[in-house]
């Protein structure tokens, strides 16, 4: 075959897989369209938590001279949160899938195997916008107050669903790892924990010198800085290529490891 003929094969098999792509989306987003309490349930851990911080332990935490309102320093971690507690469900939805059958009679069709996966992903990440935008809206609501131009709001927007893809791509892995429904969605309760370990309640100044150096070295950190700097106008440094190198990182990670393991599962 010449070279421009395999050129043709390749982009056909590409436009095919982007074709059952979207066409396994829209069965999934009518699954979530159909039960919008899956939507609201995500949203009410980070929401529950910016209440509470907000107003019972917010009054008693110091930010230090020119701290500004809590809310605004809390945010950050909160939409780190919702990610995490989103993402959970991709993981449920695909565990119910491949123990319902589904994926075996999927991939019994002429559809990209690919596709099936992809569709997870893009549906995780749709739902955990609308999530994060439940929970910018409420902040605004109890006193979230920025004066970042489209260029912040663009580079926020684009970091958080850099972190979404790479922890919805761990939650495909535990969904096709998982021999049980509890399995399945286990994996999220170190991600919500984790932001409670780096700079997104309080300033890592605080911790004892041991959980300081774990805080300052974890991508919860860098993460959560780098959109209170963009929140703030304040200048990024180093720290947005430190966020966008983890969340890159993990997400290379996290796709290798469950493309690997659902072909190995469906072999």
């Amino acid at each position: 075959m010449s070279a421009q003929g395999g050129h043709v094969v390749a982009a056909t098999v590409d436009a095919v897989a982007v074709a059952d792509t979207v066409v396994l989306t829209r069965r999934s987003l009518r699954h979530v369209t159909r039960s919008p309490d899956t939507i609201i349930t995500t949203a009410v851990l980070p929401i529950a938590f910016l209440l509470l911080f907000v107003f019972v332990f917010g009054g008693a935490i110091d930010l230090g001279p020119g701290g500004g309102p809590y809310v605004d320093y809390l945010l950050p971690g909160i939409l780190v949160i919702t990610i995490a507690q989103s993402v959970s469900y991709a993981s449920y939805r695909l565990f119910q899938d491949l123990q319902g059958g589904i994926v075996e009679r999927l991939q019994s069709m002429p559809i990209a195997r690919s596709s099936v996966l992809a569709a997870h992903v893009v549906t995780s990440l749709a739902a955990t916008l609308v999530s994060l935008v439940l929970v910018v809206a409420l902040a605004l609501a109890i006193g979230f107050r920025t004066g970042a131009g489209v260029p912040a709001w663009l580079a926020v927007a684009g970091l958080l669903v850099l972190l979404t893809l790479s922890l919805t791509w761990l939650a495909i892995l535990a969904g096709v790892s998982a021999r049980s429904v509890d399995g399945a969605s286990a994996f999220a309760y170190p991600l919500i924990l984790l932001p409670f370990l780096s700079s997104a309640f309080v300033p890592t100044a605080s911790m004892p010198a041991p959980v300081r150096w774990f805080a300052d070295h974890q991508p919860v950190t860098s993460i959560v800085d780098t959109v209170r700097a963009l929140f703030a106008q304040e200048p990024v440094g180093s720290e947005i290529w430190v966020a966008v190198a983890w969340c890159v990182g993990l997400l290379v990670l996290f796709w290798a490891l469950a493309v690997r393991v659902y072909r190995r599962r469906l072999a």
